[in-house]
């Protein structure tokens, strides 16, 4: 059956996209994942990758063209489809919507009829990734006036949360999906109008099945309430899941979490006495823990198994897949080295004597890679099933933990930039990463990637290269050990650093040529400023 392509919105302000590239063409075999064109949005052009199998039939914007967001793309289907009639239905609609009141819509997708100037809002893809997001905010609540560019609902999404904002105005009459409720992309997540209209049947009816928006949810406690009725009003026992939302997330009081935290408390275990079950300060300070009882003259452990079950976030799921993808599609292969760090030290140590400067040996890498990425561009580029890209523009992604995973913010034109700079960047975009505050264009567009746990006191490792990368750098600590020099041993102190390189766009002479000329600028940093 064929699937309908739409503009996707690629970002949280995108209204309109222009097809930069299109890399397949009528008749091509699509596989889901495959990318299917690269579209400029009003931030960056990026690429968007089919969800669906089949045979490209039809291209609805040609190259060059704009057109905006759900506006008709492309049409995928099984080879010979004859998709006349979607085609025919396409322009029907685009001669409707140049008339007046382009908004108003009649009937929704199920048959359902929609009041005039009621809009039906649903979950934006708000990166090229994403699958489902998650509310974390609302920022209106039924009832609410809502202006047009308000924003309704902080979105967690694979990369970060972000603010969504509202693009029409009115009332909000129904929201769809509660705080930590998560859905698929074009899920149901609020209804906008006139003030007091009826939207329950478009709420109980919308999506393009006819039934309720999907959510992700848990086994809801009701069942276990069901084989016994008649002691609904009793205090379930510990672990019974009565302290739990649909998401399995527990519903405590800051206060009483930290609490839990500081006595080494399972919250799991605790039932709690506030409004629907809600985990309280004295629930936690009348805690006692269930003692095993022991048999006379047997021995009976007094351990319990226990387990806490942690939701997969989006950010979670994106890293999974893209790191699968990437291990088991791109053959890795690696180069390890370990550079003398002795003039690095004295230099790092005298440019942060100067007042109100500081670098670190991070900023120094990240400046050392980039001049050495410029005089080699196969390992600054990246792999196309027909080509290969090599990137005459520096954009370096520095990888930085948080709580969820990993966030991979981009120095762009890190070539161009002093240490200072880069300094001053690099920790920016940590203090963004860490808050969830990190713009979409800010994580987008690397060529190379470091990835640093030298701070964690760690010697080596491999990393996964970030596609559509060809190369990642792995940074250890620095240690001090006995080193060879001049045919005396003394006392020295080195840094091990692995590259992780994609075998298809980086031969193993060119990483180690690479790794050469990176050995010049770190061991010889003054170098860096002359370059």
């Amino acid at each position: 059956m064929a699937e309908i392509i739409n503009m996707p919105r690629l970002s949280d302000t995108m209204e309109e996209g222009t097809v930069a590239t299109w890399l397949k063409k009528v008749g091509d075999k699509i596989e889901e994942g495959d990318i299917l064109a690269e579209i400029e949005t009003d931030k960056a052009t990026m690429e968007f990758e089919s969800f669906h199998e089949g045979v490209l039939l039809h291209i609805g914007v040609q190259e060059g063209e704009t057109t905006k967001v759900d506006e008709l793309l492309a049409i995928i289907g099984e080879k010979g489809e004859d998709i006349s009639a979607i085609l025919s239905g396409a322009k029907t609609e685009e001669k409707v919507e140049e008339k007046p009141d382009t908004e108003t819509k009649t009937e929704s997708a199920t048959g359902v009829a929609i009041p005039e100037g009621v809009i039906v809002v649903t979950m934006p893809r708000l990166s090229d990734t994403m699958e489902e997001g998650t509310v974390a905010t609302w920022m209106k609540k039924v009832g609410d006036v809502v202006e047009e560019g308000d924003i309704l609902a902080e979105i967690e999404t694979d990369k970060a949360t972000m603010e969504f904002e509202s693009f029409q105005s009115g009332t909000l009459l129904y929201i769809g999906l509660e705080e930590g409720d998560s859905a698929k992309v074009d899920a149901l997540l609020a209804i906008i109008g006139p003030k007091g209209t009826d939207v329950s049947d478009i709420a109980k009816n919308f999506n393009a099945e006819g039934t309720p928006a999907e959510k992700v949810e848990a086994p809801k406690p009701a069942e276990t309430k069901k084989e016994a009725p008649k002691k609904e009003a009793s205090k379930p026992a510990p672990n019974s899941n009565a302290n739990l939302n649909a998401n399995g997330r527990v519903f405590v009081s800051p206060l009483a979490k930290k609490m839990a935290d500081e006595k080494g408390i399972n919250l799991s275990q605790v039932q709690g006495s506030g409004e629907n079950g809600r985990i309280v300060k004295r629930d936690i300070e009348n805690f006692t823990p269930s003692a095993a009882t022991a048999s006379v003259g047997k021995f009976v452990p007094t351990g319990q198994e226990d387990f806490d079950e942690v939701p997969n976030s989006n950010m979670r799921k994106a890293i999974a897949k893209n790191l699968a993808k990437s291990k088991f599609t791109a053959p890795h292969y690696y180069l390890n080295v370990e550079f003398d760090m002795e003039n690095a030290m004295a230099f790092r140590k005298q440019y942060n004597s100067i007042p109100d400067t500081k670098i670190s040996y991070n900023d120094m890498i990240v400046k050392a890679c980039a001049l050495a990425l410029k005089q080699h561009p196969q390992v600054n580029s990246q792999w196309f099933d027909d080509r290969m890209q090599l990137n005459n523009h520096v954009h370096i992604g520095v990888a930085v933990a948080v709580p969820d995973g990993l966030l991979v913010p981009v120095v762009k034109f890190a070539n161009e930039q002093s240490l200072t700079q880069i300094g001053g960047a690099v920790r920016e975009y940590a203090g963004k990463a860490r808050n969830k505050k990190l713009a979409l264009d800010e994580m987008e567009g690397s060529t190379f990637t470091i990835s640093n746990l030298g701070m964690f006191g760690i010697e080596s490792f491999t990393s996964i290269i970030n596609q559509p990368n060809s190369a990642i750098l792995s940074v250890g600590n620095i240690v001090e050990k006995p080193v060879v020099k001049e045919g005396q041993i003394v006392v020295g102190n080195t840094m091990k650093l692995t590259l992780a390189c994609d075998h298809r766009t980086v031969d193993g002479a060119t990483g180690a040529q690479f790794l050469q000329t990176l050995k010049g600028y770190i061991e010889n940093p003054v170098t860096m400023i002359v370059s």
